[in-house]
């Protein structure tokens, strides 16, 4: 589920800075599960939060994952 929801968050992203709220109706994800992941993909420096006031917004870096492929 893990790399699924990963996917799903980081195909969300790739068209543009996003806040987890915008997320959440895009993906239909939990709020909690995307700022985990998101947590973990900043850790490995595959997206990044834009300072600034609340809500923040979160962009690739560039850095990237390998997508997922559905047959």
């Amino acid at each position: 589920m893990g790399l699924v929801a990963r996917t799903k968050i980081l195909q969300i992203i790739e068209n543009g800075e996003l806040a987890i709220k915008d997320i959440k109706q895009q993906t239909a994800l939990k709020y909690a599960v995307i700022l985990y992941h998101l947590r973990l993909l900043e850790q490995e420096k595959i997206v990044t939060r834009k300072a600034g006031k609340r809500p923040y917004l979160w962009a690739l870096t560039g850095a990237g994952q390998k997508r997922l492929v559905e047959n």
